[in-house]
C-alpha cells in the first residue's frame, strides 16, 4: 500500500514530513477581531499562556521571524540582539505576506515559501505544549516547543515584553 502523501496547510505538511506530531483547532474566525492570538486563545478555550503569535521583522534589513506569546508583546531590540542586528523594526505586512505564503493573522512560524532566520521567545520552553498559527486565520496547531524548535531550526532568546 501505498505511504498517504502529507496533506493541509504548508505548515502541517511540512511537520508531516519532519515527522514531528501536531494537533489541529480550527474555529470560526471573527473579522473584527483585533488581536489574532487573542482570539484564537479564547475561541479555542485555551491559556492565553500556550499561544504564540508569528511576526516579522526586518532586522539590519533582513526579514526574521520572532515567536513570542500573544499575552506579550515582541521586543525589537531583543530580537535585533538575538540575531545578531544593531536595530530591527516591523515588517510591512504585504511583504510579510509575499515572503511567508501566508495571510496576516495566519503566517505560521513553519511551512514558509522562504526558510526565514526564527527566535522563539524562551518562555515557550517553560510549557509541554505550545499552540501557533497553522497557516490561515482560524486555524491553529499544538505542539511541544521543542518540536517547533526543530521543525524551524530556531534559535530561543528573551525576546517577548509584557504589554505596559
Amino acid at each position: 500500500m501505498a505511504k498517504k502523501a502529507p496533506s493541509g496547510t504548508p505548515a502541517m505538511v511540512a511537520l508531516q514530513k519532519a515527522g514531528i506530531g501536531f494537533t489541529v483547532h480550527t474555529y470560526e474566525h471573527d473579522p473584527a477581531a483585533t488581536s489574532y492570538g487573542l482570539e484564537a486563545a479564547e475561541a479555542l478555550g485555551l491559556d492565553p499562556a500556550t499561544v504564540f503569535k508569528t511576526l516579522l521583522a526586518e532586522a539590519d534589513g533582513v526579514l526574521v521571524v520572532g515567536v513570542v506569546p500573544v499575552l506579550g508583546l515582541l521586543d525589537l531590540k531583543a530580537l535585533a540582539v538575538a540575531v545578531g542586528a544593531k536595530k530591527a523594526a516591523m515588517a510591512d505586512p504585504a511583504h510579510a505576506t509575499r515572503v511567508t505564503g501566508y495571510v496576516v493573522g495566519g503566517i505560521s512560524p513553519v511551512g514558509q515559501k522562504r526558510t526565514l532566520r526564527t527566535v522563539l521567545d524562551e518562555s515557550a520552553l517553560t510549557l509541554t505544549r505550545i499552540y501557533v498559527s497553522g497557516g490561515r486565520r482560524g486555524l491553529d496547531l499544538g505542539l511541544a516547543p521543542a518540536d517547533l524548535v526543530t521543525a524551524t531550526s530556531a534559535s530561543t532568546a528573551a525576546i517577548s515584553r509584557s504589554r505596559a
